[in-house]
């Protein structure tokens, strides 16, 4: 299987400093993703940027929950300084895009995070997936991955109180039906895709086939096969990409997992395949075409390990309103050649092309994050020859429950499954529980209309 690795041309500060001057480049935005996988940073200056050559920022700023809150006590303090250190942060010249939206000329780089000894930052999501990559590298092996990313269309809404809707499009309706592949209901939205496309086009992102999704209003983009960190910026690059277009159209964009009731939700499926760094050749197939054994171990492996790691990938409450059986996502981790009602499905392909795709994962959780848990899975299957369990060649809906339920749940799950922390790092999984322990009991403060209704006269 070949791969695009849809990378910028710079590879080194002097190249960025070319690629900077032929865009004669103002501005540079410099960016690093948190545990949210919201861009942080600073804008600087081009001559600012081109002095400095990185940045400093509390340590805190990667690892604060998404209402912009941190831990007051606990653990989370056992890895980050109580006294707000500065963590520095370099520019990965790979990474650089054009801004295309902005009125003067304007560049974006991710940053990774280093330490005063200059090592990476544990906790920061993009070491992670680095920390998972190079794993798989000490083995001889190159993971490739292509992740299908669904988000919403919704109309403007300024009052969380207010219900989500369906945009209105060329025709001066909105939605009101489901339109799964439909051309003409995508064609409503002509005027946002293209400008999306041409966005992408000039940020260089490898997006591939654009498609109308189940829900109504709900779209899915597919990207190309690639290396994993290169996807993982490309697809937090997309996300700001599509949420910024669909402001200057007067809608909103949202990957929230489940933003709409009675709508299904929205995923990230994640395809994976495992290279011979030596011949190129994919492990997932034997000479002959057959399924190897690494294909099996590699699909025991996501069995295995997945509902424990559910928690990095349906980070909010809202994520596990999406894994149920009436909003056509996962319940289990059940596999199965071309079958969508799985959790782990192998599509028809090659035997060059074979793959496992997870279908899991939520187009909430970070891109980062979640590619890291799932090769994290992976990985651990074919290093400890675990066998995947019988093929579900029936309904997976009919079978039990297998994930967790709520994000209370799942986090006691992850802090007891102590072979990812090894895996993922235990200092990462640490802040990331605790960040995702506080938000929990943030979310537990609120009374839901459901509880208004339903309780308040009749209990």
């Amino acid at each position: 299987m070949s791969f695009n690795m849809s990378m910028s041309k710079a590879s080194t500060f002097t190249d960025l400093e070319n690629w900077l001057n032929e865009r004669r480049v103002t501005e540079v935005e410099c960016l690093v993703p948190d545990l949210t996988g919201v861009a942080r940073g600073k804008i600087l200056p081009r001559g600012k940027f081109t002095e400095d050559r990185g940045m400093r920022l509390p340590e805190a700023v990667v690892a604060m929950g998404v209402t912009g809150e941190f831990p007051e006590s606990g653990p989370y303090y056992d890895v980050i300084s109580p006294t707000d250190k500065d963590m520095h942060l370099r520019p990965d010249p790979s990474t650089v895009r054009i801004v295309p939206w902005a009125s003067n000329p304007t560049a974006q780089v991710i940053h990774d995070c280093f330490d005063p000894a200059g090592k990476l930052i544990p906790f920061a999501p993009r070491s992670v997936l680095r920390r998972v990559c190079e794993l798989y590298e000490a083995e001889g092996l190159v993971p490739v991955v292509a992740p299908e990313l669904e988000f919403y269309l919704v109309a403007r809404n300024t009052d969380p109180n207010t219900l989500l809707r369906p945009p209105i499009g060329r025709s001066g309706r909105a939605e009101t039906s489901r339109q799964a592949y439909s051309i003409d209901a995508v064609n409503e939205f002509d005027p946002l895709f293209e400008d999306i496309y041409d966005y992408c086009e000039k940020m260089e992102l490898n997006v591939d086939t654009l498609i109308h999704e189940v829900g109504a209003g709900q779209m899915e983009i597919n990207f190309f096969h690639a290396h994993p960190l290169g996807l993982a910026d490309e697809v937090f690059f997309f996300k700001r990409t599509v949420r910024e277009a669909a402001l200057r159209h007067n809608m909103y964009a949202t990957f929230m997992a489940k933003p709409i009731a009675g709508e299904p939700g929205s995923a990230m499926h994640v395809h994976q395949s495992i290279l011979s760094k030596e011949t190129g050749l994919n492990i997932f197939s034997n000479p002959d075409g057959s399924e190897s054994e690494a294909f099996f171990h590699y699909i025991g492996g996501l069995q295995r390990y997945i509902p424990a790691a559910m928690a990095l990938v349906a980070p909010y409450v809202n994520s596990y309103r999406r894994l149920s059986r009436d909003t056509a996502a996962p319940i289990n981790i059940a596999w199965g050649h071309d079958n969508r009602t799985v959790g782990i499905r192998s599509p028809i392909a090659t035997p060059q092309a074979r793959r496992v795709e997870n279908r899991v994962i939520g187009a909430d959780a970070n891109p980062y994050v979640a590619l890291a848990m799932t090769l994290a899975c992976g990985y651990l299957g074919i290093k400890n020859k675990i066998k995947p369990k019988p093929e579900m060649k029936g309904d997976a809906y009919l079978s039990p429950y297998s994930l967790p339920r709520s994000l209370g749940e799942a986090l006691d799950w992850l802090r007891r499954e102590s072979d990812l922390h090894e895996v993922l790092g235990r200092e990462f999984v640490t802040v990331y529980s605790e960040i995702k322990e506080m938000e929990f009991a943030e979310f537990m403060k609120v009374i839901s209309p459901w509880e208004r209704e339903h309780l308040l006269l009749l209990v």
